[in-house]
């Protein structure tokens, strides 16, 4: 079987470390990468294709690719530069729906891999230390990037009803923390004086980056159909 992966977000480093590992796997015969802007280090190997997935151009590039897999990791949890977060949800909800219109439609897709993210089970203090797959938050994040990707997901879980025979998995990764990433979290670090709340001792979780491309390349070359928490050791 020839196998055409599509990973989209690749400007971002994650998505063009994504790409990159892809490439080089001998299951893969090709690889998509699709953005709004290019990377800023060119991905050699990698067919780029400048495309906005809020836009319905993209069913037209699965359909002339013959895409069979989709790695999304355009779900984003801060905004570009000079962007807010009305755009940044525009993004990532108004662009999860297209891009799942567009593999609701294709014939040739037949795998869906979703970065998620723990953010999903909120921050209630009610809620247990550790999360399963199987618990609900006692409170949902009514905003910001939490909210998001519960929307996503939800949309995701629609999609996998009407079509049954892709394999759809999604991974909700802990906060990433590692070189070449920037995040909220790596920025709150950064600062020259990290400020705490006094008396209160969080629930944190990280993930390195090389374990988030073992566990993404993980999924786009196996058959892992289900919901995956992905976390370092508490």
């Amino acid at each position: 079987m020839h196998r055409v992966v599509l990973v989209t977000g690749v400007a971002r480093p994650l998505g063009g470390m994504l790409a990159e590992r892809l490439r080089d796997d001998p299951s893969v015969d090709s690889v998509i990468g699709v953005d709004v802007v290019a990377p800023m280090v060119p991905l050699e190997g990698v067919d780029f294709v400048r495309a906005d997935i809020r836009n319905p151009v993209i069913a037209k590039v699965i359909a002339e690719a013959r895409v069979d897999s989709v790695v999304h990791l355009n779900v984003q949890s801060r905004a570009g530069r000079g962007a807010g977060g009305a755009a940044m949800k525009e993004v990532n909800v108004i662009g999860t729906m297209q891009l799942l219109a567009a593999c609701q439609k294709s014939r040739s897709v037949t795998k869906l891999v979703v970065k998620s993210s723990t953010a999903v089970y909120g921050a209630s203090p009610k809620d247990p230390a550790l999360f399963t797959e199987e618990l609900a938050p006692h409170a949902p994040p009514r905003s910001g990037f939490g909210k998001d990707s519960a929307e996503v997901e939800g949309y995701v879980r629609g999609f996998g009803r009407r079509r049954a025979d892709v394999t759809t998995t999604v991974l909700r990764f802990a906060s990433l923390l590692g070189p070449q990433l920037e995040t909220p979290l790596s920025a709150y670090f950064e600062l020259p004086v990290v400020p705490t709340v006094l008396g209160f001792d969080p629930r944190l979780q990280f993930l390195h980056p090389d374990d988030a491309l073992d566990c993404l390349v993980h999924a786009a070359v196996g058959d892992y159909p289900g919901t995956f928490n992905v976390a370092g050791p508490a």
